[in-house]
């Protein structure tokens, strides 16, 4: 019997190595001595986690996570088994693939360190500023292929190619439009903010256990910004389905601490990233969904800036049952083909 379980577990291990077609990622982590916030802050040591996958010899390519998220989210069949393996767009054997958790998040620096809200309030700029010191100080890439990012990450992806413009030959910012938080976006963005301030059991950041409104305020701002329509019908076409889904979501696993979610949802308070569209020199991809809550494409917005953008297009994946709303980007399927046009036709800049 021992010997049929080690042989099946075996079994297992190998079709799991099989299943995941590219290299094994890399991890690591790189300590910045004080590192500058946009506040005037000043964190004496700002700890930076990141993944890398692929040759460091291969072409630069930067990928950036959402809110609440870290680089690992990527390394799902979904994302990364549609892009990292042979003959897929991101192919790591041509290309080194560099995931960071951004500030405040995954295993980079963030207040649940022990400064709780002592910690900067870092922003966007924030993020990108040391996502670069990182890329170019740490890990030496002067020059990268592509730039991209999903959610926040997207937002991120507006910010480097305005903050460094020569530093990509392509963008490819998902989930995000290049204008001001604002509308549904920041309401329920603020209300998951004051949801946890307003908890007595957050005690201004210094309880004793989480404050059981954070996993409350962030189940219901996923349900009301992501899932998409047609897709959360068909899930729960009927109010019992609706309650069992919605039970499973507020009785699963909460793995963020409060304050952490608090800092993540509040750093987008200041984002703005429009005044600079014509600085952008890369060649852009902006990825959509038809059926983003988030970023409603009937809005008009997207189809507005995208022509201030001299080599930006626009490529809006159709809402179906298929779709996530906000979160279809996170599903390459969707939209990989428009990427390896994108990094085809993309001019090479130089370095």
């Amino acid at each position: 019997m021992t010997r049929f379980v080690c042989g099946f577990l075996f079994v297992l291990a190998s079709a799991a190595a099989l299943a995941q077609n590219y290299p094994a990622p890399q991890e690591g982590s790189w300590v910045v001595r004080d590192f500058k916030f946009h506040t005037g802050e000043v964190l004496p040591e700002l700890r930076l986690h990141y993944r890398t996958i692929g040759d460091r010899n291969g072409e630069p390519v930067v990928i950036m996570h959402g809110t609440t998220g870290s680089g690992a989210g990527f390394l799902t069949p979904g994302f990364a088994g549609e892009l990292f393996g042979p003959g897929q767009p991101l192919d790591a054997k041509r290309y080194y693939i560099i995931l960071p958790d951004a500030v405040g998040h995954g295993r980079s620096s963030k207040p649940s360190d022990g400064l709780k809200m002592k910690f900067p309030r870092y922003n966007y700029a924030d993020m990108v500023d040391a996502q670069h010191r990182l890329v170019t100080e740490h890990l030496k890439v002067k020059h990268a292929r592509l730039v991209m990012g999903n959610s926040m990450g997207g937002m991120e992806t507006w910010i480097w190619v305005q903050k460094y413009p020569a530093f990509m030959d392509a963008a490819a910012p998902m989930a995000a439009t290049p204008t001001e938080m604002a509308s549904r976006n920041w309401m329920t963005r603020r209300l998951i903010i004051d949801s946890i301030k307003n908890d007595p059991e957050w005690n201004y950041g210094e309880y004793t256990r989480q404050p059981r409104s954070a996993q409350f305020a962030s189940v219901f701002f996923g349900i009301a910004t992501s899932g998409g329509d047609q897709a959360l019908y068909n899930q729960a076409p009927t109010r019992q389905k609706a309650d069992e889904l919605l039970d499973r979501r507020l009785k699963a696993p909460y793995p963020l601490d409060a304050n952490d979610a608090l800092y993540q949802w509040d750093s987008s308070r200041d984002y703005n990233p429009s005044a600079g569209l014509e600085k952008i020199e890369a060649a852009l991809l902006a990825i959509n969904s038809a059926d983003d809550e988030r970023n409603p494409p009937h809005t008009g917005v997207m189809d507005r800036e995208i022509k201030r953008v001299k080599n930006g297009r626009v490529y809006l994946i159709p809402g179906s049952e298929q779709t996530a709303g906000h979160g279809t980007t996170g599903q390459a399927k969707f939209w990989k083909d428009e990427l390896a046009k994108l990094l085809q036709t993309a001019p090479r800049r130089g370095q």
